[in-house]
């Protein structure tokens, strides 16, 4: 199975992830996602990035849990770097990134979302936050930072110290998205938003997005080594194991790879 769809439409390539229904996030996927993120960014005949879901009950459910925990440490590490990365890699993108989420966006799936420049999602019952705290792990450094750079300290403090999960109307009044939309019409809309970003000189794009994270990429990068060590270390901690393994148990599997 393809764990990664790419579509062009009008210069605008689109990434569904497809990994199961859930699209749970295991070092394949990382991988998948990185290699065609990277293939689209040197591409001279593709101008934005769409980022979205083979299905419209998740875009993505996080970490794949279950397979996550029967890794080794070294495997673990290596993997949360490879997440970092990537997260860096969208964050910083010189073309116009939109994340087109047409389901549930929690935990890692919410994480990939925020490192895109805009986020669309579906209207009705699609619930989108970062639960980590409840798992006894914090979050991967550079969802951190940018959660609070999207966001501001203060609403950042209370979806993180919550753990909550929030509705499409609680997420525009946050301003974690910036549209809500019938289903039908979201991944339409985000590629034109995409493309109306970029029909804007490309090298302007390019120079005022540049301004406008080098300061979250200097942050981010200036202790990320110690952070995901940091990160590294809670996870095989006791209480966190346990946490863990009790939602593996909960954890719906996506479909053989």
């Amino acid at each position: 199975m393809y764990m990664i769809e790419t579509a062009i439409e009008n210069r605008v390539a689109i990434l569904r992830l497809n990994r199961g229904v859930s699209n749970a996030i295991n070092p394949q996927l990382v991988r998948s996602l990185s290699q065609a993120v990277a293939a689209i960014e040197t591409d001279p005949g593709i101008t934005a990035l769409v980022l979205s879901s083979s299905n419209s009950k998740f875009l993505s459910i996080g970490f794949d849990i279950p397979e996550l925990l029967e890794i080794p440490r070294e495997g673990f590490a290596r993997f949360l770097e490879e997440f970092d990365a990537l997260c860096l890699t969208l964050l910083t993108f010189p073309k116009p990134v939109v994340a087109s989420i047409p389901g549930h966006a929690t935990a890692g799936g919410c994480i990939l979302a925020l490192c895109c420049d805009y986020r669309f999602i579906s209207e009705g019952r699609k619930l989108m936050g970062l639960n980590e705290i409840k798992l006894g792990v914090p979050l991967p450094y550079p969802a951190d930072c940018a959660l609070r750079w999207i966001v501001g300290a203060r609403t950042a403090r209370d979806v993180v110290d919550s753990g909550e999960f929030f509705l499409p109307q609680e997420l525009i009044r946050m301003g974690l998205v910036d549209q809500v939309l019938p289903g039908g019409e979201l991944e339409g809309k985000a590629v034109e938003h995409a493309r109306t970003i970029a029909g804007h000189a490309g090298q302007a794009f390019r120079k005022v997005k540049k301004d406008r994270v080098e300061g979250l990429e200097a942050e981010i990068r200036l202790r990320l080594v110690e952070k995901e060590r940091e990160f590294v270390e809670c996870w095989y901690s006791e209480a966190a194991r346990a946490s863990l393994k009790e939602a593996a148990g909960k954890f719906r599997k996506p479909a053989r790879d």
